[in-house]
Parts: structure tokens; sequence; C-alpha cells
């Protein structure tokens, strides 16, 4: 969940330890399915840029668990509960809704190098694309770093407590995760030369879009001071447009 809060007290450092070694396992099997997809559909072991998907990935998963080892262990314990508990209807739509389409991208960027359906886009804007893959991830890790609540599912932490803030990223938009993510997903088709995989990129991004407006809406309805956080920081995605 891309909710702006303070760290408050930590959970129980038993309960912390499981949950990091079960976000470690999740992490490593993310790993093998995206290599497995890329890799499998395109029926090739020689595609380099994919080879550079999964080393940014992989980079940007271990400098995210080092950084966050350090300063909020418990944040990482909490991502791994995923969709465990009470979760709306609409956030796990939404949210499954992301990730197949996520997945879908991935497939028929696989496809498409095995099969030529698209023109050969050209190496400049590849290499620009991937740019915006790096910095989309590195927004969303920024929004992770600052927000010790930056759960999964949309839900408000009563136990762990919530204090709206506005720190690091969240000083621009209300939603910079999300920022990162449709920034980075967006990009990853053209960095892997893929044009039609494009539309399932775009889907994930519409997904994630119509998924900020019911968390914004939730998040003014149920969290102390985020409306008053609302009014000083305007827009949710985009400065100036939204």
């Amino acid at each position: 969940m891309n909710v702006n809060t303070s760290l408050q007290q930590p959970s129980g450092k038993a309960d912390t330890t499981r949950g990091i070694l079960k976000r470690a396992r999740q992490l490593v099997s993310q790993v093998l399915l995206v290599a497995g997809i890329l890799f499998i559909s395109s029926g090739r072991l020689d595609w380099w840029m994919a080879w550079v998907y999964l080393g940014i990935f992989m980079v940007g998963v271990i400098a995210n668990a080092v950084i966050l080892m350090r300063i909020n262990p418990e944040l990482i314990a909490e991502r791994a509960r995923g969709w465990e508990g009470d979760t709306r209807d609409w956030d796990r739509v939404l949210g499954s809704l992301w990730g197949l389409m996520s997945l879908v991208a991935l497939i028929v960027a696989g496809l498409d190098m095995r099969f030529g359906w698209s023109s050969q886009i050209p190496w400049g804007i590849q290499l620009v694309a991937l740019v915006f893959v790096v910095l989309g991830f590195g927004f969303a890790s920024w929004a992770m770093i600052s927000n010790a609540f930056f759960a999964g599912p949309v839900r408000i932490q009563e136990e762990r407590g919530h204090t709206t803030v506005s720190e690091g990223p969240y000083r621009f938009v209300r939603h910079p995760g999300y920022v990162g993510w449709i920034v980075s997903g967006v990009a990853l088709p053209l960095m892997l030369g893929s044009v039609w995989a494009l539309i399932p990129a775009g889907l994930a991004a519409v997904a994630l879009i119509i998924r900020t407006a019911l968390e914004d809406r939730t998040l003014q309805e149920e969290l102390d001071s985020y409306t008053d956080y609302a009014q000083r920081v305007r827009y949710r995605l985009v400065p100036g447009i939204w």
C-alpha cells in the first residue's frame, strides 16, 4: 500500500525475522519467474536486454533490502504478508490485474523476440527506455524507503500507527511509488524491443491509476491528517495534471 506514514513501534522480533525470510523467498521466486518467462517465451538465452533487465531487477531488490534492513526491517516483514487479512475487493482485483498484465507484458515481449512481430526498435530508443526503467525503479524505491508503511494491500495499519508525513518523494506527489512503477512498467517493453508488449503494460498502468484514485479516497476518509496533507500536496501522480 502506497501510504505515507512514519515509523511507529516494531512488531515482535521473531515475527519480523520470519517475515523477512518469507519475503526473501518471495523475491527469489519473483526473479526466477521473470527469468523463466523471458527466456522460455523468447526461446533463447542470448537476449542481452533481458539479462540487463534481470540485473537491474536484482540490484534494485538487493539495494532496497540492504537499506530497509538497516532502517526498517519491519516493513520487509509487513510486505511479506501480501493479501493476508482484510483486503478490499477492488484492491484485490486491481492489484491482481496489475500483476497479471505486468507478467503478460513480459510474455508478449519474449514472444515478440522469438517471432519478430515488431519492427526493430532503434538501439537509442531502447537505451533511453532502459534509463527510464532504472529511474522508475529508483523513484519507487525512494518512496518505499521514505515510507515505513509501504505495504502491499490497501489497509490502514492501526496496530502499527499511522501518521501522515510528506518526506522524500511525497513532497512532490501523493503516490510516488505508483509513479515509479508506471514509468518503469511502460518503458520496459521499449527497452526489450517490443511494441506489442506496450498493450498489456498500458493496461497494467491503467489498473494502477484507478487503484491510486480509490486508495487516495480511502486515505482521506480513514487516515487522520491525510486530508490536510492532500491540500498541501495537490497532485496524486503527475504534478500540474492529476
